[in-house]
């Protein structure tokens, strides 16, 4: 699996202001797209909702959901229909050691942000963005990849924040227009036969797990079978056998079995946001003596093993329980295969032609005061709703 987690240092990374890159860049990105993504074709929906935005004066923040690492280059090709070059806040593990991605992404207006600390350098650099409104903000408010085109996790409040602050300082500094947020749905298809580009990796892991090949299954019951046999081996190691229960039960104990001695020792319970909101706080509270050198090497050496624990509680959660039943969808299969490889080897590879679809949702005007201060954020609440709705998504599901 990518690793996100750095006990470096950390140097922030500024976006590039200028308009000379993003547009030379928009002429690559399709290229890129294809070569090192396999996505084929793409399509662009409700392009001149943000057009209109734009023109209107407002702040433009664009919040799509977070399906692959491709998403930044497809919303900054829907960005280019619109006339316009988005700069988008992005993990600093992407800016780390070179390479022709950061490369481009520095140029085209992405910056760091170091998720596992407060990074309040990078929330202002967006706020300071979003209320200069010259440029639209894309933050991926999931605040990772998912990998489930048909799941949407829970958003962060960091998008609320951000947005919200950029409208009270424009609403002070008398600008013409206010603050706009546009949920952008980000929906992916498989090209070509499905079953034919699953068939390598899917062998490929039956062997590399020892598991023999059943001709008379096909790509979904091989995929649920390589995940039982994977979950079970991890029950075993952690919990001594296999769990009793359905699989969202057996899940959910892993995982608290994971977290819970962390935040025992770490913490005073368990954080908000979900999974990823507590994983996130361990990461922020392990690391803090790790990169300011304040541990030895045997410390550093047990905090690396709790921070591999709390990778692993995510990485569980972030296999839906629901999301092979019945009759899955190739994408779906795709898409358990690609994190069954990640977490299995650390590597991605492309297995299929892609096709890649992006909506620009209705703009959500930002309120600059959240009067409600219990409760689910109302304008995350709408986010997430609008998210779910044009990815056809049913409402109350999806959601992690």
């Amino acid at each position: 699996m990518t690793n996100v987690v750095l006990d470096l240092p950390y140097v922030p990374v500024p976006p590039g202001r200028g308009r000379i890159w993003p547009l030379l860049l928009g002429w690559y990105a399709p290229w890129l797209l294809r070569g090192r993504f396999g996505v084929r074709r793409t399509s662009f929906h409700g392009v001149e909702r943000l057009r209109a935005s734009l023109r209107s004066g407002h702040g433009v923040l664009l919040a799509p959901n977070h399906c692959r690492e491709e998403d930044p280059f497809v919303v900054g090709l829907l960005c280019r229909r619109a006339g316009t070059a988005p700069y988008t806040m992005a993990s600093r593990h992407i800016f780390e050691g070179g390479g022709l991605v950061p490369f481009l992404l520095t140029r085209a207006g992405a910056f760091s942000v170091h998720r596992e600390g407060i990074d309040r350098a990078a929330v202002n650099t967006a706020i300071d963005l979003l209320e200069e409104g010259r440029r639209p903000l894309v933050l991926f408010g999931e605040g990772h990849i998912a990998r489930t085109n048909d799941r949407l996790n829970l958003l962060q409040e960091g998008v609320s924040l951000i947005a919200r602050t950029a409208a009270r300082r424009r609403t002070k500094a008398g600008a013409p227009g206010g603050v706009l947020v546009h949920p952008v749905a980000i929906r992916y298809r498989i090209l070509g036969d499905a079953a034919a580009a699953l068939e390598r990796p899917l062998s490929e892991i039956e062997e590399r797990i020892g598991l023999r090949r059943d001709p008379s299954l096909g790509p979904g019951d091989r995929v649920r079978r390589i995940g039982s046999a994977l979950f079970e081996e991890k029950e075993r190691e952690i919990l001594g056998g296999r769990g009793e229960g359905d699989f969202a039960s057996r899940q959910g104990r892993l995982v608290e079995a994971l977290l819970r001695p962390l935040e025992e020792e770490w913490t005073d319970g368990p954080a908000e946001g979900g999974i990823y909101g507590r994983v996130k706080r361990l990461r922020t509270l392990l690391l803090a003596g790790m990169i300011g050198g304040a541990v030895d090497d045997a410390e550093r050496a047990r905090r690396w093993r709790q921070l591999d624990a709390a990778d692993l509680a995510l990485r569980i959660s972030l296999y839906p329980p629901e999301y092979l039943e019945d009759d899955p969808s190739p994408e779906r299969l795709l898409e358990t295969v690609e994190r069954l490889e990640e977490d299995l080897t650390g590597t991605l590879r492309v297995h299929a032609a892609l096709s890649a679809e992006a909506t620009v949702g209705e703009a959500i005007p930002v309120d600059p005061g959240r009067t409600d201060r219990g409760g689910e954020d109302p304008l995350l609440a709408a986010v997430a709703a609008d998210l779910r709705s044009l990815l056809g998504i049913a409402d109350g599901n999806g959601t992690a």
